[in-house]
């Protein structure tokens, strides 16, 4: 049987809908097969090496942060305060009066009733507080606070000895300098050992420069029952320490 393709005909309106589907499905995958040959386009990435430094600078200790004040006790709420404003007012003169003193403060003032220990809702007295912080030369420190303690300081609840705030400012930057040298000492080594060329630096992170915190000396172990005049006291030194974190680009040397 043979058919003319000239008498061919093909009813659009009738037949297109029904092929509309199968032709968006293969129209679909082709899609997909082409979009699958292509490579995609993933821009080189720079490799990098992260060292950290460390810069260490030892400066004298050449302050004395003390902290000390007048505690009492009594019956009344009225006699306990009386007595405070009279014996601190004597420790603060004291104090006002010693040129070598500086920084003076009054750090804490309290006034609170104490009970029977065996009836804890009876009050038997009251106990205030007036503590005071100021510094002075670690040299100095014997004397003056045997002085405050005849004079009516009955606690001296911390000596600590520190470097001055603008040598400490300084060390930090001190510290610094030699930590990002470190650093970058470091990354040199590393990369010329391993034939690779230094880039660039993509990132600096400094951590610390802050000095460690002091230690207490033992001077405030029951202070207030020691004559303190003839104590030596030597300040020593203060380590500041800085650390900086380099990020460094690199490349083969050949490039």
């Amino acid at each position: 049987m043979y058919y003319s393709l000239i008498n061919f005909k093909v009813d659009f309106g009738k037949t297109l809908p029904r092929l509309l589907p199968a032709l968006c499905l293969l129209s679909l995958v082709g899609c997909q097969a082409a979009q699958s040959r292509v490579e995609p386009n993933v821009p080189f990435q720079s490799k990098t090496l992260v060292v950290s430094g460390r810069g260490m600078v030892d400066i004298p200790k050449t302050n004395a942060r003390v902290s000390l004040g007048v505690q009492v006790q009594g019956e009344t709420s009225g006699l306990v305060q009386e007595e405070l404003v009279k014996r601190s007012q004597a420790v603060v003169n004291l104090l006002k009066a010693r040129q070598d003193v500086t920084k003076l403060e009054t750090t804490s003032i309290t006034l609170n009733p104490r009970y029977n220990p065996k009836d804890g809702n009876q009050i038997i007295g009251y106990s205030a507080s007036n503590l005071v912080r100021f510094q002075i030369p670690p040299e100095k420190i014997g004397r003056l606070l045997d002085e405050a303690i005849k004079t009516g300081a009955t606690r001296i609840d911390g000596v600590t000895l520190v470097a001055s705030d603008e040598a400490i400012a300084a060390a930090q930057k001190q510290a610094i300098d030699a930590a990002s040298k470190d650093a970058r000492s470091q990354a040199d080594a590393a990369l010329g050992a391993l034939q690779l060329k230094q880039q660039q630096i993509v990132s600096i992170q400094i951590n610390g420069a802050r000095p460690p915190i002091p230690e207490m000396t033992d001077l405030i172990q029951r202070a207030a029952l020691m004559n303190l005049a003839s104590t030596p006291v030597v300040a020593g030194e203060q380590r500041i320490e800085a650390f900086v974190t380099l990020q460094v680009r690199y490349q083969s040397a050949q490039q």
